[in-house]
């Protein structure tokens, strides 16, 4: 089934609104302010993806919006639900909370990541920076099956090397090694996705420390693009995008993260990487990333300069269409590009699976 159904068409009630799913081999920007919607009805689309295609999806899920997607709603079809308890999906929690952990190991991250995390600039700390390149896995412990932090951090120390020594302070100091991303002879999320589930949902969003939603991040994109020439198809959803791909990143990890997508937005494509990106502002998307989507899905943005920028990088929509989104109520979007024949408003179908977000009400009094 090439033609999936997200919804009615708005100025044709009873029509149903068809996507090609084929189209989705291009990158798609899916953009709409806090309250439209953005999040459920991309869960619309993700849904339609995973019941008629055998596209992989992986997604990145910094507030836990996804964490349910095995869990159907009451209202599912008894088919529905059989073919959904078909699906291989895996879901990967961060933080305190329940479920399969989401690890990476560190010792699988680029000199250059490696770097990035622990703040060493190959100019500036030439000298840790090139001791960081040559470490030997055998005689320091640095290997996937037996990662020991202290065990690492003393030999480096004990070598009598100075830069050594430096290098074991700046992670004793730091104390990134210490983060429970890492996984310490355990199974990496990369050795999953590597099986290609049909979706794998990484929680992003209970990290203690920062850096660690973006680093994840960034060893996951490393491990596909350094895969990249077996050309498996993969669809890379990140919901808030901005959070990942700034158009002015400030540290070193944020820096290589977006640098990362960048390249992947440029090439990927050819390979079967395939970004959707979601977020609130297209200007909180680097341009570079933003200019190589073919495919728009716009829900209610009132920003004049949102509106503006939209207009200018999709030329394909007229800019009185794109304005149009400013009145538009929750659940309506705007698709246009590759994956739909002509712009079309849609008001947005019903979700099958559970979506785990969604608005904290204010208490009222009884």
């Amino acid at each position: 089934m090439t033609e999936l159904i997200i919804g009615d068409v708005l100025d044709a009630p009873g029509t149903p609104a068809k996507i090609d799913a084929r189209k989705f081999n291009r990158h798609t920007f899916w953009c709409g302010q806090s309250g439209s919607g953005k999040t459920y009805a991309l869960g619309v689309v993700l849904e339609q993806l995973l019941l008629h295609t055998e596209l992989p999806l992986l997604i990145l899920d910094p507030n836990a919006d996804f964490v349910r997607l095995r869990e159907t709603r009451p209202t599912a079809s008894d088919a529905a639900n059989e073919r959904w308890g078909d699906l291989d999906m895996r879901v990967f929690r961060s933080g305190r909370a329940e479920g399969e952990r989401l690890l990476v190991r560190y010792v699988d991250l680029s000199p250059a990541a490696k770097a990035a995390v622990l703040q060493i600039d190959p100019i500036a700390d030439s000298e840790e920076y090139n001791v960081l390149l040559h470490l030997d896995r055998e005689t320091t412990g640095f290997d996937a099956a037996g990662f020991d932090t202290a065990e690492m951090v003393r030999k480096l120390r004990e070598s009598g090397d100075k830069w050594e020594g430096r290098l074991a302070n700046r992670m004793e100091n730091l104390q990134v090694l210490e983060w429970e991303l890492w996984s310490r002879g355990a199974h990496s999320v990369t050795d999953v996705i590597d099986e290609r589930p049909r979706a794998t949902v990484l929680d992003l969003g209970g990290f203690d420390h920062p850096a660690e939603p973006k680093v994840a991040a960034l060893a996951v994109l490393e491990h596909l693009w350094e895969r990249r020439e077996e050309r498996r198809p993969m669809l890379i959803v990140i919901d808030e995008a901005h959070n990942l791909c700034s158009p002015e990143p400030v540290t070193a990890v944020e820096k290589a993260l977006t640098q990362r997508l960048i390249q992947i937005a440029a090439e990927g494509r050819k390979f079967g990487l395939w970004l959707f990106l979601s977020t609130q502002r297209p200007t909180k998307i680097h341009p570079n990333v933003l200019s190589q989507c073919d495919n728009l899905g716009l829900m209610r943005v009132n920003a004049p300069r949102d509106l503006t920028e939209l207009a200018e990088v999709f030329g394909f929509v007229s800019e009185d269409l794109i304005r149009r989104a400013q009145g538009f109520a929750q659940g309506q979007s705007l698709f246009a590009g590759g994956f739909i024949a002509e712009p079309t408003v849609i008001q947005m179908g019903e979700r099958l699976s559970e979506e785990a977000g969604g608005d904290v009400r204010v208490p009222l009094r009884g």
